[in-house]
């Protein structure tokens, strides 16, 4: 498994065992105010996937897919999992093709940033990453303030003894 491998699974396994967490909760928990992040569990979880959907698809040359976020069926847990997946796929797969081609240091053009449309790849798939890390340190926050039990900190060594790799 390569270090690539590492991050982008632990990114989105530790994101999903956030969504996990939380299937339970009722929508007052989802949406109860917060002054910190996007303001709610739910409103940060949708934040962390529209970057990853709309990052992955202006960097691979696609339109920006539709947002969805007041769909209720995109806003809940169960719709939220399933666009982590899809997100999580479609990061992984333009991600492997830059590493392929050795293209971190590629530039390709962000349309939707006029003052800084000149960006690396492999700069943008490591914001991708931290953003999200970023993000989940402040759920994790919420959840606890929530009084939410047993939340995973997302730790990469704990999510690679999970998966039976031993490096």
């Amino acid at each position: 498994m390569t270090l690539l491998d590492r991050l982008l699974g632990h990114d989105a396994w530790t994101t999903r065992q956030l969504l996990l967490v939380c299937k339970p909760l009722p929508n007052a928990q989802l949406d109860a105010k917060f002054d910190i992040s996007h303001g709610s569990v739910r409103t940060t979880f949708l934040h962390i996937l529209r970057n990853m959907e709309a990052w992955t698809d202006v960097m691979a040359g696609l339109p920006i897919r539709p947002k969805h976020d007041d769909d209720p069926d995109q806003r809940s847990i169960a719709g939220m999992l399933k666009r982590l997946d899809l997100a999580a796929r479609d990061l992984n797969d333009l991600a492997k093709a830059v590493e392929a081609r050795n293209g971190w240091d590629e530039l390709w053009h962000d349309p939707t940033d006029a003052a800084e449309p000149e960006k690396t790849f492999g700069g943008t798939i490591v914001h991708l990453i931290t953003h999200s890390m970023h993000h989940r340190g402040q759920l994790i926050f919420m959840l606890k303030k929530l009084g939410i039990p047993d939340i995973p900190e997302g730790d990469a060594l704990f999510w690679e003894l999970q998966l039976g790799k031993h490096a």
